[in-house]
């Protein structure tokens, strides 16, 4: 096993398992046939149902039989046709709507202690006075501190109908006693665009986190503001982004393309080709354009890259990805429940199918990105491979490749330059997060009268962050590494500036500062800074 890249193992199984979920999520919605068909004599599953319901020796309760099977049925398909029981609805609905019910704060627990990181401005909690820092002790009937509570737990007691109420108990820092607080749940925004702000004079950057209902115009909120202030090139990160609506890409690529220029095409057995084109809006038209992907962007993310690239409307930095290029379309059933069916395969304006093999069975499928990983493709391009007969010409006559994934025109290859036993000793102890939001908690009050990252980047530094970890690590059981320091000491020292700004300034604190240590944004900065048009990129793979 590649022993360069073992801070990436936790990483990797984790979004795997996630997009297993995420990039199945539905592209249309309306009903392909009806869900709740009869029982009829030539239905083996429902005889086999209807004879263990009339003749097994034990009383059994079919319906948990049925729903239990359903997945393994699926299973015999492809990666992304899933089940989605009725009692799981509701959350997948809202993380696609881009909205649900709530209190509106962000939390993470610390040492038994649900610890109120952000107040989301305008919601239930902020118009109350709840504020950053505080500690929920209660919420209705239930002790939560110090009982061992997981998020899953807190979560289920803080969300509710939109409307109703949930009574939460809060120490905070200079009170003795308990704060109590009825809150009325309201309805609190996901967001897709996570950060969008001028790197530069003329650079803007935005950062897209999924394709949900409302991304197109969050989206497109960020560029105007961007080129009010007077961006002529614009970076947009898809890295991580596992996909989503079908409707929100169409709609963000349409506003980069000249009229008649097509985005994609759909195709399957029982769904008629079906080819989407740009129309005549073209919205910035006179930005250049220059997208970073990698092995996690995927399905919605892979349709914007393929458009551009294609297209050879934009320049695409990064490393090839994920490959997913199956469409969904959820049916429901009558009990509340639904399966996201794949009806159909997408392909990018050139003819590509991007969605790479599933053939050796979904386990093999989703341990891909581990395949890649041992094969070295991480670290270089050359290690990957196309067959000719997945050759494929852009609209001028550039080659790209179809068979799995986007491969990037620039590729750049995981950074792992400051790796050490050191950082991965604390990485896996996640303490730099741990010490941010400690240090964070305990300054408060000081970080709050800085406005912008930079401010509170060099008054960290000034207060000798590095050296103040390294002490807390050492407390924590990971004594200081000299070595190990000279290696990794930048990338820790920017990360904990970058955690303490997001604690106190949100995302706009933490991009602005990981930007630093970030290769791939650092590849698409100089590639944006030397004008470079696509017609000159040719088929470059550089690394």
């Amino acid at each position: 096993m590649n022993k360069r890249f073992p801070v990436y193992y936790p990483l990797i199984l984790a979004v795997t398992l996630a997009l297993g979920v995420l990039i199945g999520s539905s592209l249309y919605r309306r009903p392909l046939v009806s869900a709740d068909r009869g029982n009829s004599p030539g239905n083996k599953l429902s005889n086999i149902i209807q004879l263990i319901e009339s003749a097994y020796v034990d009383t059994v309760n079919t319906d948990e039989i049925v729903e239990n099977s359903i997945p393994a049925l699926l299973e015999n398909l492809d990666p992304h046709s899933t089940y989605i029981p009725a009692r799981d609805m509701q959350e997948v609905e809202e993380e696609m709507q881009g909205n649900f019910s709530g209190i509106g704060v962000q939390f993470s627990i610390q040492e038994d202690t649900i610890m109120i990181i952000d107040v989301i401005s305008g919601g239930p909690s902020s118009k109350l006075g709840i504020l950053a820092g505080d500690r929920i002790v209660q919420i209705n009937d239930s002790l939560v501190a110090g009982t061992g509570i997981k998020n899953e737990k807190v979560l289920k007691l803080l969300r509710g109908k939109k409307g109703t109420n949930v009574k939460v108990g809060i120490q905070r820092k200079g009170f003795r006693n308990r704060l109590d607080f009825d809150i009325i749940r309201g309805e609190i925004p996901i967001y897709s665009v996570d950060v969008s702000y001028m790197i530069d004079d003329q650079t803007g950057f935005i950062k897209v986190s999924r394709f949900a209902e409302q991304t197109y115009q969050e989206f497109n909120k960020a560029m105007e503001q961007l080129d009010k202030a007077g961006a002529s090139r614009i970076i947009v990160d898809l890295r991580g982004n596992p996909g989503g609506y079908l409707a929100a890409v169409i709609k963000m690529v349409n506003d980069f393309l000249e009229k008649g220029e097509t985005i994609l095409y759909t195709q399957g057995k029982s769904q008629p080709k079906k080819v989407y084109t740009a129309n005549a809006r073209n919205a910035w038209a006179g930005k250049s354009l220059y997208l970073l992907i990698d092995e996690f962007s995927a399905s919605a993310s892979e349709i914007f890259a393929g458009a551009i690239q294609d297209n050879d409307r934009g320049i695409v930095i990064g490393r090839r990805s994920f490959g997913k290029g199956l469409v969904q379309e959820q049916i429901p059933f009558s009990d509340g429940s639904a399966i996201r069916l794949t009806v159909a395969r997408y392909y990018t304006p050139s003819g590509r199918s991007i969605q790479k093999s599933y053939q050796e069975g979904n386990e093999k499928y989703f341990e891909d990105l581990f395949a890649r990983m041992e094969h070295g493709e991480f670290s270089s391009a050359d290690s990957i491979h196309f067959a000719d007969s997945l050759r494929y010409q852009t609209k001028k006559g550039r080659t790209v490749y179809g068979g799995g994934g986007i491969m990037p025109d620039f590729f750049v290859p995981a950074d792992t330059t400051g790796n050490s036993t050191y950082f991965e000793k604390i990485y896996q102890k996640q303490l730099v997060y741990q010490y941010a939001f400690q240090y964070s908690d305990q300054h408060r009050e000081s970080l709050k009268k800085m406005k912008q990252a930079a401010e509170i980047a060099t008054y960290l530094d000034s207060q000798g962050i590095l050296d103040s970890f390294v002490r807390y690590a050492a407390s924590k059981g990971v004594p200081a590494d000299q070595n190990g320091l000279k290696l990794s000491g930048h990338i820790i020292s920017t990360q904990l500036k970058a955690y303490i700004a997001r604690n106190i300034l949100g995302e706009e604190g933490f991009y602005p500062i990981i930007q630093q240590i970030d290769k791939t944004l650092l590849k698409a900065i100089e590639i944006s800074h030397q004008n470079l048009i696509v017609e000159n990129v040719g088929n470059n793979r550089e690394s």
